[in-house]
């Protein structure tokens, strides 16, 4: 597929749209009560990106009403603006009968906070387009409208390339907002965490971010195989099985990618919850030491990256609840030695921006403290 894709706005991954999400949101409302009219959000992006799912689970975790279409299945007029129905006042009158019309069952009636998905917008016939700018314009049809404090939020996949879509005119463009979603492999590993992926699928991901090609292989395909894998234990001994859910869902090189890490046991990288809960440190710096290489085959950096990637995550996630043992082995593991300089550095900022208060005290103690001034 050509990389020369249109689309519009800031370029940012999942994390950074849920904050734009809020503050326009926020914004919406505001002129909303005033009186004024709200402003839709177009999120643009490549197919299996997240776009839908992030929307839905904005509505979720907020508990707002959530209403869904796709404007690339309406074939006609009357999907968009509903049915005409004749209304006669009175059975014994001729004449008083007048048309009006029952909208689309899709349509929300109840007050918000809501918000109204028109999911691939760009897809859909370009007639329908021209009827969903009143909506847009409006948050209204001739036919019906949307109830108090619903927000309107489309998805569109690029102009370009191999996408098969309607191209968007300056008219219907100039009636949103728009923001580009941008696949990056820590917010996505986030996510996965919350959602309880599966943590071999987190570790490959991370350890191979390249691998997500945006062509066969997605995020949303990519979760599909790692949802398919959870339930083997031993990916190494069901390697066939293994390789051909692999091909089921993802392009060849991305299966031979995740072949090769299955064949180098990087499937059994350590997990952030044995480095915080271990009883005796020692002998984690020692299965850290073998997992990140010796003099013979050279330090695996990318074992060590992809395990504090790990570690920040989970020490950074909502559900993180901090322990007696896990300050010391916190530290420790930010003081090894055999952990390079800038990976430490990087750990400890991105610990001290995002971490809870109880994260930050820890992060006070006066050994990082001289360890990381000695490497200024």
């Amino acid at each position: 597929m050509s990389e020369k894709l249109l689309m519009y706005g800031a370029r940012q991954d999942a994390i950074q749209i849920e904050k734009t999400l809020d503050h326009m949101f926020q914004t919406n409302r505001s002129l909303q009560e005033s009186g004024g009219q709200a402003i839709p959000i177009c999120i643009w992006g490549k197919h299996g990106i997240g776009k839908t799912q992030l929307v839905q689970e904005y509505a979720e975790k907020h508990n707002w009403k959530f209403a869904y279409c796709s404007p690339a299945q309406f074939e006609e007029m009357g999907d968009l603006h509903g049915m005409p129905v004749v209304v006669d006042p009175d059975p014994k009158i001729k004449g008083d009968e007048y048309t009006i019309f029952a909208p689309p069952e899709w349509v929300p009636t109840e007050e918000g906070p809501g918000i109204l998905m028109l999911d691939d917008l760009n897809r859909a016939d370009d007639r329908i387009l021209r009827g969903v700018m009143q909506l847009l314009q409006n948050f209204e049809l001739f036919s019906w409208q949307l109830p108090k404090f619903w927000q309107i939020v489309a998805t569109a996949n690029p102009e370009g390339g191999d996408y098969s879509v309607t191209p968007m005119d300056d008219a219907m463009i100039t009636r949103m907002m728009h923001i580009t979603m941008e696949f990056d492999p820590k917010a996505w590993a986030k996510w996965a965490y919350a959602n309880n992926i599966d943590d071999r699928g987190i570790a490959y991901t991370l350890t191979y971010p390249e691998s997500i090609t945006g062509v066969r292989t997605t995020p949303r395909t990519i979760t599909q195989f790692f949802s398919q894998i959870k339930r083997i234990k031993d990916l190494k001994a069901e390697k066939e099985l293994v390789a051909t859910l692999a091909q089921s869902a993802l392009d060849e090189v991305t299966v031979a990618s995740f072949m090769s890490f299955v064949n180098d046991n990087m499937e059994s990288l350590i997990n952030p919850e044995d480095i915080v809960e271990c009883k005796d440190f020692d002998t984690m710096k020692k299965k850290l030491a073998d997992l990140s290489g010796n003099a013979k085959d050279g330090k695996r950096v990318d074992r060590l990256a992809t395990i504090c990637t790990r570690l920040y995550i989970y020490l950074t996630s909502d559900s993180y609840k901090p322990t007696p043992n896990h300050p010391e082995n916190i530290i420790n593991f930010i003081l090894l030695d055999l952990l390079p300089n800038d990976l430490r550095f990087s750990l400890h900022k991105d610990l001290v921006n995002n971490g809870g208060d109880k994260l930050k005290e820890i992060l006070k103690d006066k050994r990082l403290a001289m360890l990381l001034l000695d490497g200024m």
